[in-house]
């Protein structure tokens, strides 16, 4: 009857460290971490950087697109908040950080 039961390993006593595993594991971990760093968390920073300095550098008159897809012209800037012209007589008043980006001059000229 020994083809139904497949015959056990030696195996090492019970809170043994397992032989060479240890320094491999915290390797391997170290890996990951640089991993998740460079492909995940420094892109994220380095987006959120550049929105803060586009966000600074705002300026009356700068064509720009929100976050909810309008286009329109900035006419007004204050501490946190954008007044943007979306259309003839029609202005809208936005966060700042609801601004995505900044068109060049003329665009919506053209739309």
């Amino acid at each position: 009857m020994d083809f139904l039961i497949s015959t056990a390993q030696a195996q090492a006593a019970p809170g043994a460290p397992p032989a060479g595993g240890g320094m491999s594991s915290i390797l391997m971990m170290v890996a990951m971490f640089a991993i998740f760093y460079f492909m995940l968390i420094r892109p994220q920073m380095k987006r959120a950087k550049e929105q803060r300095a586009m966000v600074a550098a705002l300026a009356k008159g700068d064509e720009v697109a929100t976050s909810t897809g309008m286009l329109g012209t900035i006419t007004d800037i204050s501490e946190s908040y954008v007044s943007v012209e979306i259309a003839p007589d029609v202005v809208v008043k936005l966060q700042k950080q609801a601004i995505t980006a900044v068109l060049p001059k003329g665009t919506l000229k053209s739309v």
